[in-house]
């Protein structure tokens, strides 16, 4: 499988970018999933729910399905943070997978960045970025995009990964 990163400091417009990708991408006949890395604990399912029950009282795993979705949740025992290509191997095959965060990681990447976040931007250290998208002037020497440039920032992607 295909994998790309969308990488950049917090409240740099990470997220947004990942949503209007996978729309776009979709909408041009291309299978595509994302994941997204947490630096905190989290919970998709809530106090009082059967599930959050089930995880609270013990269950090492929590399988929830429903005629549309499923999902499988897995508790440590300790604290752990798998490896990317560990969770990689869990994903069914897509064309591409799009990654928020992972930013330590060796994969190809583009960066967003905003000025406001009074951040360096990552591509001056980090090779595998090989494109930026931003609103503000930066001065690097790979492709900058403008952030909402959703078309020309999938194009690019999807030649960088050997999709198009």
């Amino acid at each position: 499988m295909r994998v790309f990163g969308i990488i950049g400091w917090k409240n740099s417009g990470k997220t947004g970018l990942l949503e209007r990708l996978v729309e776009h991408i979709t909408d041009r006949g291309f299978s595509v999933s994302t994941m997204k890395h947490a630096h905190h604990s989290f919970d998709i399912d809530h106090k009082g729910k059967d599930s959050y029950r089930h995880r609270k009282a013990g269950a090492h795993q929590v399988l929830l399905s429903s005629d549309s979705r499923w999902v499988l949740m897995t508790e440590f025992e300790k604290t752990t943070e798998l490896e990317m290509d560990v969770l990689l191997s869990k994903m069914n095959p897509v064309d591409l997978i799009l990654v928020e965060g992972f930013k330590a990681n060796d994969h190809l990447k583009i960066e967003t960045y905003r000025a406001v976040t009074k951040q360096n931007p990552l591509a001056e250290l980090d090779k595998q970025i090989k494109a930026i998208a931003t609103k503000d002037k930066v001065d690097l020497s790979i492709p900058i995009f403008d952030l909402d440039d959703t078309k020309s920032i999938a194009d690019f992607i999807l030649k960088t990964v050997r999709l198009l």
